[in-house]
């Protein structure tokens, strides 16, 4: 079994919400060999230097998220979906200690693993052509420094930053969003990235 590394010690000694769920886990996938890092402020598994899973503490459940969840075989029917805009990630979800079964949980780990072993790409939908937002679209045109920064950003970056403004009801919330992301974009970060 791998070491854990003290900062996600650290990180559970904070944990206010599925402390004893993440320890469980946290025991399991140490168990099956992976690494450990904290990414993304929270516990994040790999094997060679790939991200193989990572814990997600929601407010309704615990969850262990699968980077390339469509890739695995659902003998059990329990990964679930982490969204309307992921193209590939697939979550296993624990609404107690008692629901986590080593066994099944170990079963879709070592999946993962040889997954990322054998470098399986997971397979994602053609790119369809971004709709920026009329605000984004304006804000572009009237600089050039922004227009050019936001074209370099990576395919993911960009789709993040059109989601985050389009997510907006009101023009003024889409061109406001625009208006505070506008020091990143041109920074080349990502919405994440922060």
């Amino acid at each position: 079994m791998k070491q854990g590394i003290p900062k996600i010690d650290a990180f559970l000694d904070r944990a206010v919400a599925w402390q004893a769920e993440i320890r469980k886990l946290r025991t399991i996938l140490l168990g099956c060999g992976l690494d450990e890092a904290l990414k993304w402020g929270k516990p994040c598994y790999s094997v060679d230097g790939r991200n193989v899973a990572i814990i997600q503490p929601f407010k309704a459940c615990c969850a262990l998220m699968f980077f390339k969840g469509v890739l695995l075989d659902d003998t059990h029917g329990l990964l679930r979906s982490q969204g309307e805009n992921t193209q590939s990630a697939l979550r296993l979800e624990f609404t107690s200690e008692a629901s986590i079964k080593k066994t099944i949980v170990q079963s879709y780990v070592r999946q993962a693993i040889v997954i990322e072993r054998e470098g399986r790409r997971a397979p994602f939908p053609a790119k369809d052509e971004l709709t920026l937002p009329e605000e984004l679209t304006r804000a572009l045109a009237r600089d050039r420094r922004l227009d050019t920064a936001f074209r370099a950003l990576t395919p993911g970056r960009q789709r993040g930053y059109v989601l985050h403004f389009a997510g907006a009801k009101k023009t003024e919330t889409r061109s406001a969003r625009i208006e505070k992301c506008i020091p990143a974009i041109l920074a080349g970060k990502g919405l994440q990235d922060r």
